[in-house]
């Protein structure tokens, strides 16, 4: 469903933040409702303006301290673009040279990494295994002790392929050192953290240097604001806990230097992206857009990620995404030249995917940053794919689950049949039995909506969408909106239109 018409014109500056008739603050109080989270910080720019911070629930749930505009988050993969800065700071003050051989900094490497760029690593299409992936990986190595954690031989060779690896910004973080002569932590908080006057970032090693209260059994209430200012709006590190109540330690993701080892508040991710987005990071244009991509590998295929971020089609469209052990992390910008729009979220649980939630957020700040379809009645995601690319990656990820495909459906050949124009449009068609069988149980005639259905297409701008029926809404009519199977159903189809539509 097309939703232009029904969508009153917002300006910029309109007090109503909304998106079809939902505010901000109900969006992300539903979207925690259900997906459990006791915590979450969001950010809002609107270039060159952070207009909105705010905190929902608890950053720690067990001291009942909230999540604030001053909550510190680990920023998991986001970690990796401050690295990618740094490179590119260094290569503009020509310290370095993006194509150099990372052997030619660091020659103890072995032979088989010769011919892997800077630039490589950088785009993740080293071919390097990755050491944290080891069996033996501690999260206490260091740079010697996790180079022999790393397989003896590429798993592709250098600008063949891309494939995420924690390897690559721990070389590029010693190559800064040995650059530079002085360590990754320190030209980071130099260049960036100091630079841009971040009062909420840092490392991990560094989080004890941040006031926060001691909520303990000597000091059970927040009192201590009475007696001292840097008490009032104080910082706090915020904690998750697993299903037992026992806190997640995070000290072993939080090892993996370049890649997953900074923290944050949202409004200093803000800050830190709008200076990144003009050129108070990365002077030059077209060095900035050796960061954002997309680019192409040495067979022609072009790659729409780097360091971290993905690409889109949608209003210039970027993000950069990630989990680790009890957090989850989110950062997006629209760059349209009509409005540049960026979007933080930070929580406190792991395995969250705020993409859509996000893109709701920026819709409530514009129009242009709207889908143009009915959120409320599909769960859209748009991939960074072709059509054609799309559908043979959720092909894939169906075989991967032995879900077998009825059908497929190419529309746009159908109308070209009988001399008529449509966009591509392909609708796959597929299901289990041995799930469906048990909804038809309770009644027969949810059967007009099995099997299960995912549309890939490509709209009047360009941009590729996955979409499908959200579960709830197709098994309300029915009374099995609440039918564990059907909750089941609404995450396995999440699960597979996010991993056909984004390279990470």
């Amino acid at each position: 469903m097309n939703t232009k018409e029904h969508t009153v014109v917002k300006q910029r500056g309109d007090y109503d933040v909304s998106y079809l008739n939902f505010s901000v603050d109900q969006m992300i109080i539903d979207f925690m409702k259900q997906e459990e989270i006791d915590g979450l910080t969001l950010s809002i720019v609107q270039a060159p303006y952070i207009p909105r911070v705010a905190g929902y629930g608890c950053s720690d749930i067990k001291t009942k301290r909230l999540a604030s505009v001053n909550t510190m988050w680990p920023i998991g993969a986001i970690s990796q673009a401050f690295t990618a800065v740094a490179i590119m700071q260094l290569y503009e003050e020509k310290q370095l040279d993006l194509q150099d051989s990372i052997r030619k900094w660091i020659p103890e490497l072995p032979a088989f990494m010769n011919d892997i760029t800077i630039l490589d690593a950088m785009h993740h299409a080293s071919g390097c295994s990755d050491y944290t992936k080891a069996q033996a990986y501690t999260g206490k190595e260091n740079f010697e002790e996790a180079m022999m954690l790393v397989e003896d031989k590429l798993h592709f060779m250098p600008n063949e392929d891309v494939e995420q690896s924690a390897t690559n910004f721990l070389v590029l973080s010693e190559i800064i050192e040995r650059v530079t002569h002085i360590s990754y932590h320190d030209f980071i908080w130099k260049h960036q953290i100091d630079y841009l006057g971040l009062k909420h970032t840092g490392f991990y090693e560094d989080l004890d240097a941040f006031h926060h209260e001691d909520i303990t059994e000597n000091n059970p209430v927040h009192q201590l604001f009475k007696l001292h200012s840097e008490m009032i709006d104080p910082t706090e590190i915020a904690e998750s806990y697993d299903q037992d109540g026992n806190k997640i330690d995070v000290k072993k993701a939080n090892g993996m230097k370049g890649y997953h080892d900074l923290w944050a508040s949202a409004q200093d991710i803000s800050y830190w992206d709008i200076a990144l987005a003009g050129g108070v990071l990365i002077h030059e244009p077209q060095n900035r857009r050796l960061v954002y991509g997309p680019w192409t590998l040495a067979n022609g295929k072009e790659i729409p990620a780097v360091a971290g971020w993905q690409f889109y089609n949608h209003r210039g469209l970027m993000d950069i995404k990630g989990s680790i052990p009890g957090y989850s992390m989110f950062l997006s910008r629209f760059t349209d030249p009509n409005e540049l729009v960026c979007v933080t979220l930070l929580a406190n649980k792991e395995g969250i995917d705020f993409t859509n939630l996000a893109r709701k957020i920026a819709g409530a700040f514009g129009d242009l940053l709207s889908t143009n379809y009915d959120d409320q009645h599909l769960y859209l995601m748009e991939s960074q794919f072709s059509v054609s690319e799309t559908i043979e990656r959720l092909e894939k990820a169906l075989k991967k689950r032995d879900i077998p495909v009825f059908a497929k459906f190419d529309h746009a050949q159908n109308a070209r049949d009988v001399q008529m124009d449509l966009r591509e449009t392909t609708i796959l068609v597929f299901g289990a039995p041995s799930v469906g069988t048990h909804l038809m149980q309770v009644d027969q005639s949810i059967a007009l909506e099995l099997p299960l259905k995912i549309g890939v297409w490509r709209d009047e701008a360009g941009s590729i969408w996955l979409g499908f029926v959200k579960s709830q809404k197709l098994a309300a009519p029915y009374g099995m909106e609440n039918h564990p199977i059907i909750q089941k159903m609404q995450k396995l189809l999440e699960d597979l239109v996010r991993e056909a539509a984004n390279i990470y």
